[in-house]
């Protein structure tokens, strides 16, 4: 049986929740039988062990902030915020929890448990981008709509709606972590998948920072180095002696960055090129640790 309480909502509810209106309002206690999930959650993964330590502090305390929901046909109740909490209490074995209850549209169902998540930061920059493009595929909102809805600015939107281009191992680097937002923008200065592709792994393996991400990329498609961003490996074999276009592009590949051999057989110099003092130092350290070579007191 429903309870009806009344208590104080956190200040992030009360800024999702106006007054409600209607049959169903104010805060109630629901059986988890009645309640349903959202079909339009935009969080993809629910992390396990979160949701283990989540249980258990349920289960010693209770649930302190109620979950928002819509009432449906039949009686039951659909979650507008806070899947993870009834998740939850589900493995915690609960069979009640305290929920607001209000109507509203279904366009506006898939907004507000977003506001709710990205509030939280509770969404990784991939599954955020994807709950906008889902926004504006299945709404009709207009990227300065969505804007005003989630508070942000037109170009944030825009730069992480760019997200979703990106080669589906990249997209799964940022996924997980690997890769931060700023590191993938950098890289979508790169047209060529497969040098994204490239940078991404060579950011990964040594841990580069943005910045130093930016100047890499800058260095790939700057003027000098055109040819790099563009397929450096079709115009080095016509500028360089066929011996030395296999090694070129295997320079290039493993240092992440523009090598030239220019020569001939008996003589020539090898062209590395670097953006910025960071760049430099990784290209050295680079270099250093395939020729053993301790650079720590240089």
């Amino acid at each position: 049986m429903r309870q009806q309480r009344a208590a104080g909502l956190g200040r992030g509810l009360n800024a999702l929740i106006p007054a409600a209106t209607g049959g169903h309002s104010g805060l109630l206690t629901l059986r988890l039988s009645e309640i349903q999930p959202n079909p339009r959650q935009p969080r993809g993964q629910f992390d396990e062990r979160g949701l283990e330590e989540l249980a258990h502090s349920l289960r010693d305390v209770g649930m302190l902030q109620p979950i928002v929901v819509r009432p449906t046909d039949g009686g039951r109740f659909q979650i507008i915020a806070g899947e993870r909490r009834v998740r939850a209490a589900r493995l915690a074995g609960l069979e009640q929890v305290p929920a607001v209850v209000r109507t509203t549209q279904d366009g506006d169902l898939l907004t507000e448990a977003l506001v709710e998540n990205i509030h939280r930061a509770d969404l990784n920059p991939l599954e955020e981008a994807a709950a906008f493009q889902q926004l504006l595929d299945d709404f009709g909102v207009t990227h300065d709509q969505l804007a005003g809805k989630l508070g942000k600015s037109r170009p944030a939107i825009s730069n992480a709606l760019r997200l979703l281009t990106l080669p589906a191992a990249l997209q799964e680097h940022v996924s997980s972590g690997a890769l931060s937002a700023g590191h993938a923008r950098a890289l979508l200065a790169v047209d060529d998948p497969n040098v994204q592709a490239r940078i991404g792994r060579r950011v990964i393996a040594e841990g580069l920072s943005v910045r130093a991400t930016e100047a890499l990329v800058r260095a790939l498609t700057d003027d000098q180095s055109d040819a790099a961003a563009q397929g450096l490996a079709a115009s080095a074999s016509q500028r360089t002696p066929s011996p030395y276009a296999h090694l070129q592009r295997t320079l290039t590949d493993a240092l992440a960055t523009s090598v030239a051999i220019k020569g001939t057989p008996a003589r020539g110099r090898v062209v590395i090129d670097y953006a910025g003092p960071e760049d430099l130092q990784r290209l050295l350290d680079v270099l250093a640790k395939g020729a053993g070579i301790d650079l720590t007191d240089a």
